[in-house]
Order: structure tokens, then C-alpha cells, then sequence
């Protein structure tokens, strides 16, 4: 699968990263300011203040959305791309189409693609210069990665990187980094975990974990399977 977009290959090589089309982010980033933590804590601030909103609530459905919303929402995909062939080729045909076949889609989800990992490949996922997130599928980026370390890393470091994770490949797997821009937001589509064949789809979903679709972690292992 062949893309305009940037990405860089970790195989001994990096390719040179371009953005020379300044990265589209003057598309309305307006809706997601630089920190996004400060603008949340105003706004809980006030609403509190003017009786309209209860802080410990409020806390609650932030964990909610961040932890299990979001990131059920693409483990479904990726669980519907490993047991249904046909889904797994619209998913590659028009990601975006696919996935609001489930019902998620909306700001933050626009002009998805999937990049699948598979024996001697591995995808990881960055963005550059700023913290461009499929929010639909994945919930609320975590702080690593809007973070200076994980942004610059990512791209000149990414075995580096997946070591801090826990995540150690063999020497021969080609890792490619992809960039998210204003214009794509990429969701990795993990290698479904040996010994998982007799699994539902909902079983299957409970082993799609939020950095496996990032690639900064592998699936959870299948019942019953030894390390």
C-alpha cells in the first residue's frame, strides 16, 4: 500500500522527511490548543465554580472516554479486520468508509488509514509537530505521546523506542514510522496473537490493546498461550 504521506523505514536507513506542505496543521487545530491539559483544567475550573458541573464526575467520564471508550472503539475494528477478510480489504480500500461502518467516525477521525503489521513489519505511529490523534478510535492521546521526547524519537530512534516500551524485535523487522498529519491519521492494525483462532470477536477485541494500534505495543497474548 502506497501513500503520499510521510513515513521513514528503520532498516539500517531513514528516508528524509518533508514538510514542505507545512504539515497542514493551520486546519483548525483552533478547537485543540497547544496544551489541551491547561485549556481542560480552565474549563473544569469554571464549570465548577458556576455550580454546573461536579469536578469528581467530570474526572470520571474523562477516565472513561481516555481508558475504555475510545480504544474499545478501534479494537473492534482491528478485532472485525482479524476474523472478516472482506471487512480487513474496504479497511484497506477506504479506512475511513470502514470503520464508520461500525458507527465511529467525526472530527478527529477524518481521512483514516490502516497499516498492518505482520511477520519481519512493524508500523509505528507519530506525529511530528503536534499530536494529530484518531480520537474516534482511540479515545484521548496519553501525555507520552504529545510529548518532545516521544515525537522526536520516534523518527530517529524507533527501536529505541519500542525498547522503552517493552517492545524488543528481531534485528531483520523493517519498522516503519508514519507521520499524522491534519490530512491522515493512521491506526496500526497489530498481528493477531497465536492460539486466537477459536475466539470471538469480542474476545478478540479484549486482546487489542491502545498502544498496539499506535505500535508502540504488540496485542495481548490469547488465553491460555504461553509467553
Amino acid at each position: 500500500m502506497t501513500h503520499d504521506h510521510d513515513h521513514y523505514h528503520d532498516h539500517d536507513h531513514h528516508h528524509d522527511h518533508d514538510h514542505g506542505h507545512d504539515h497542514g496543521h493551520d486546519h483548525g487545530h483552533s478547537d485543540i490548543p497547544p496544551d489541551p491539559a491547561l485549556r481542560v483544567k480552565a474549563l473544569e475550573t469554571l464549570l465548577t465554580r458556576k455550580g454546573l458541573v461536579d469536578a469528581a464526575a467530570l474526572d470520571a467520564y474523562i477516565d472513561t472516554y481516555e481508558t475504555k471508550i475510545g480504544p474499545r472503539n478501534g479494537a473492534r475494528v482491528v478485532a472485525r479486520a482479524w476474523s472478516d477478510p472482506d471487512y480487513l480489504a474496504r479497511l484497506r480500500q477506504d479506512a475511513t468508509a470502514a470503520i464508520a461502518e461500525l458507527g465511529y467516525g467525526g472530527r478527529q477521525g477524518e481521512h483514516m488509514v490502516i497499516v498492518e503489521n505482520a511477520p519481519g513489519k512493524h508500523n509505528l505511529v507519530v506525529c511530528t509537530l503536534c499530536s494529530c490523534y484518531p480520537w474516534s478510535v482511540l479515545g484521548l492521546p496519553p501525555v507520552w505521546y504529545k510529548s518532545d521526547a516521544y515525537r522526536a524519537r520516534a523518527v530517529i530512534d524507533p527501536r529505541g523506542v519500542l525498547a522503552d516500551f517493552g517492545v524488543t524485535l528481531p534485528e531483520s523487522t523493517e519498522i516503519s514510522v508514519w507521520d499524522s498529519t491534519a490530512e491522515v491519521r493512521y491506526l496500526v492494525i497489530p498481528e493477531r496473537p497465536a492460539g486466537s483462532a477459536g475466539l470471538s470477536e469480542e474476545q478478540l477485541a479484549d486482546l487489542v490493546t491502545r498502544d498496539s494500534m499506535i505500535g508502540t505495543g504488540l496485542a495481548a497474548r490469547a488465553p491460555g498461550t504461553s509467553p
